[in-house]
C-alpha cells in the first residue's frame, strides 16, 4: 500500500512514484516558501535597481549631463545599489546601474553619462 503524503498540506498523493505533491497548488505554495528569505532579497534588490535606473534615465535624457545630489537624492536614488563600475587610467571612478552611470564631481556635482 502507498503511504505518500503531500509535502504542502499532507493529503495522500496519488500517481507517479516519484510525486511529491497532491495538485499544482500544493506543489506552487510549497515552492514559493523554499527559500523565501533569499528570493525577497533578490526581489529587493533588484527592485532598487529597476528604481535607480529609471532616475538615471529621467534625469539623463541626453546621454550626458550634470545634477546635484540632491536632485539624486529627492528622487529617491540610492547610492549603495550599482552594478558595475569603471575606473579610467586617469582614477575617475563611474558608477554604473546597467548602462546609465555617474561620475562623482566637485561640490556635490554628479556627471551622468550613457554607455553606448
Amino acid at each position: 500500500m502507498d503511504n505518500r503524503k503531500c509535502l504542502e498540506c499532507g493529503e495522500k498523493v496519488i500517481g507517479r512514484i516519484d510525486k511529491k505533491f497532491c495538485s499544482d497548488y500544493c506543489r506552487n505554495s510549497y515552492n514559493n516558501k523554499v527559500d523565501k528569505a533569499s528570493k525577497n532579497l533578490i526581489r529587493n534588490t533588484n527592485n532598487r535597481l529597476r528604481k535607480n535606473y529609471k532616475i538615471l534615465s529621467a534625469l539623463n535624457t541626453l546621454g550626458k549631463t550634470k545634477v546635484t545630489r540632491r536632485k539624486l537624492f529627492d528622487k529617491g536614488f540610492d547610492f549603495k545599489f550599482i552594478t558595475a563600475t569603471y575606473t579610467t587610467k586617469t582614477g575617475n571612478t563611474y558608477f554604473y546601474v546597467y548602462d546609465q552611470g555617474y561620475l562623482e564631481l566637485e561640490n556635490e556635482w554628479f556627471l551622468l553619462v550613457k554607455q553606448e
